[in-house]
């Protein structure tokens, strides 16, 4: 099964700017628009003290605590109100069963100031929070004014937010030796990138640490990074390498995969292996096809046309023929089915 991986849309900065009223606002939004929805405030998350010396302002066990939250909530999406480390930023390799957005809030000095003052905070700490709002921690996805009314700051936050509970899918690009699968696969990104939504590049080739092809190794790989880039606000991965008939190693560790299978024949593959022995095409760093002598081409080719064979009758992923179309063609029709689905 695949690890639950739960939307997070967490809004931080510095005290007094508004993130729990706004988070609070943010979640009733939610709601009442049918979405089932959680809210959780961090400083709930670490109230444990003396604070261990390796742990200053309890950053640590707050986002452990924040992961089993979130990871038992049962709920389509979780908003998050809270400060973060200003110095390290927010550990999202302790929050695995995350999908965070993170939002800072912020509002010019002289309303900060009358919003502690408001709220009578002693004055050193509005001195602090007043030194702490000009410092942006590390990893903050986007900023935005908390000036004015509520509703008006939700407005901006889930504008600027858009897409953060879109599903998390893979778009996966398979196929024979030399059949195009990088050349497609990234003009495919290219494509998605053009909507607007973040979206990450893995050729499973260039994780695989160029041995011999290791399907669980390249899966634990591609997991965490998977991890990362779900934190910089990822939902689709795009995927480029060969497959196995048994897929496990990677559903158990991705979300939704959709595999697409590049097909061509054997004399269409021989054109492409004649083309990258000669350094056309795909610039792979380290191909073991270019400048290679004719017979071992000839030997590449059979064995390529074998594999191609093999992959139709298996019947993996949706077929796309490659013979009498090229790479942007094939990215358009790839790209608009993938968006179909």
């Amino acid at each position: 099964m695949t690890e639950p991986i739960v939307p997070v849309l967490w809004l931080c900065g510095p005290p007094g700017v508004g993130k729990t009223t706004v988070g609070w606002a943010v979640y009733q939004l939610l709601l009442e628009s049918g979405v089932d929805a959680g809210y959780v405030d961090v400083d709930q998350l670490g109230i444990c003290y003396p604070e261990p010396p390796s742990d200053p302002g309890r950053h640590l066990v707050q986002a452990r605590n924040l992961d089993a939250v979130v990871a038992n909530s049962g709920r389509q999406c979780v908003v998050v109100s809270g400060v973060v480390d200003v110095e390290r930023g927010v550990p999202v390799d302790l929050i695995p069963h995350a999908a965070l957005t993170l939002c800072r809030l912020q509002v010019d000095p002289e309303e900060h100031r009358r919003r502690l003052v408001a709220r009578q905070a002693p004055a050193d700490m509005v001195d602090r929070a007043l030194v702490e709002a000009a410092v942006l921690e590390p990893g903050i996805g986007f900023t935005v004014d908390a000036g004015g009314a509520v509703s008006d700051v939700v407005d901006r936050v889930l504008r600027r937010a858009e897409g953060w509970l879109a599903p998390e899918r893979v778009l996966w690009l398979c196929g024979a030796t030399a059949v195009g699968k990088s050349t497609v696969g990234f003009a495919v990104y290219q494509r998605l990138l053009r909507t607007g939504r973040t979206t990450a590049y893995v050729d499973l080739d260039q994780i695989g640490l160029h041995g011999e092809v290791d399907h669980r190794l390249r899966a634990a790989i591609l997991a965490a990074m998977w991890r990362n880039y779900r934190a910089t606000g990822a939902r689709t991965l795009v995927l480029t390498g060969p497959v196995e008939p048994d897929l496990t190693p990677y559903t158990a560790v991705l979300p939704q995969i959709t595999l697409y299978r590049l097909h061509a024949t054997r004399d269409r593959l021989a054109d492409r292996i004649r083309s990258r022995a000669r350094g056309e095409g795909w610039n792979q760093p380290g191909d073991p096809i270019r400048d290679q002598p004719t017979t071992t081409l000839h030997h590449l080719t059979e064995r390529a046309a074998a594999e191609a064979d093999l992959l139709d009758r298996l019947a993996l992923g949706h077929r796309i023929d490659t013979d009498h179309h090229d790479p942007d063609h094939l990215a358009d029709l790839i790209t608009t089915d993938f968006h179909t689905r």
